[in-house]
């Protein structure tokens, strides 16, 4: 039989394998999905100048919780019993040892306090933690009545939404820093003879940032919540009879983490410069250790010995400044439609 006359030819050689034994199988392993929080942190992780804010806002945090360890590691202390061997009292009190008018030390690496002598590098640890423990308490707690007053005025409406609206705008019209000069005075001086007074002043001070900062948390989470209560998964948890706590907690809730999580890291650095400032305004921590009355002390000896404000000050600005910018990156992270 001749070529011509044969059947069809199988094409390629007999070297060749097969093209269905050609193709590579990928082996991805099993698909998984991701939640809005972990699609967020990915986001937050690719940004370099949030993880450069989150840095330095950790550093704050190790200095605050190991003050103490910190402290001792240095052998320096708030206590300092002979001031007299590290003070000119011929030079205006100026101190007798640290830049920028002596040479550096180790004994005391951020020098001394004028007139008193007392170790900045202690008051500088403590002043850290005392802010961050008040502007962190007040925070939750702002945080906490905020979202329980919004998710009620939310969700129930009627007679319950109109009187918490009413409360939220009543406390808006308030100003915070009147309201502050006038009411901590006055519970300051109630527990003045106390044994406890530095630790009144700070509850009082967490109570008083607390009490006029949650409205903007509770309005923008009774917002969420108009919007949520009509959606079907709602609807149907209302069907079968789901009680409204379980409601609120297990339905919610999980949907309001992106707001909160924005509010609070926004709530964070006002609280920690609202607690410097009432400090350095004669009204916040005056008994105990505060960034903002080593500021007040500070501001006295500027000209003569500008290193004794500068630390303080410049702890304040670093803090705060991260804590703002890591707070926007949190926002862009759950909301990329706010990207600028």
């Amino acid at each position: 039989m001749s070529a011509a006359t044969t059947g069809p030819e199988v094409q390629g050689t007999l070297g060749e394998a097969p093209p269905d034994k050609k193709r590579k199988k990928k082996d991805d392993g099993p698909i998984t999905g991701k939640s809005p929080m972990q699609i967020a942190w990915g986001r937050l992780r690719r940004d370099k100048i949030a993880m450069l804010c989150l840095t330095v806002v950790f550093f704050f945090v190790l200095i605050a919780v190991f003050a103490g360890v910190i402290a001792n590691a240095f052998n320096v202390t708030t206590e300092t019993q002979f001031a007299t061997e590290f003070i000119d009292v011929l030079n205006g009190n100026l101190p007798k040892i640290g830049p920028p008018l002596h040479p550096f030390t180790m004994e005391h690496p951020f020098g001394v306090a004028p007139a008193s002598g007392d170790d900045n590098l202690a008051y500088w640890l403590y002043g850290c933690r005392t802010s961050l423990i008040i502007a962190g308490t007040s925070t939750l707690f702002a945080a906490v009545v905020g979202i329980v007053l919004g998710l009620l005025a939310g969700f129930l409406g009627g007679v319950v939404d109109k009187a918490i609206s009413f409360v939220i705008d009543l406390f808006l019209t308030i100003p915070f820093l009147l309201a502050a000069l006038v009411l901590a005075p006055i519970v300051n001086e109630r527990f003045a003879l106390s044994d406890n007074y530095a630790s009144i002043q700070k509850f009082v001070l967490i109570c008083i940032l607390a009490f006029f900062g949650w409205m903007g948390l509770a309005r923008l989470i009774r917002g969420e919540v108009l919007s949520l209560r009509e959606r079907e998964f709602v609807q149907a948890a209302r069907v079968i009879g789901m009680p409204t706590r379980r409601i609120l907690v297990r339905e919610l809730l999980p949907n309001l983490a992106a707001p909160i999580v924005i509010s609070i890291s926004l709530m964070l650095p006002s609280f920690v410069a609202a607690e410097a400032g009432l400090a350095y305004l004669g009204i916040g921590v005056t008994d105990g250790i505060s960034w903002g009355q080593v500021i007040l002390k500070a501001t006295d000896y500027f000209d003569t010995y500008p290193l004794y404000l500068w630390e303080p000050l410049l702890g304040i600005v670093a803090l705060v400044l991260s804590l703002n910018l890591l707070g926007d990156a949190i926002r862009d992270a759950m909301d990329p439609k706010t990207r600028r």
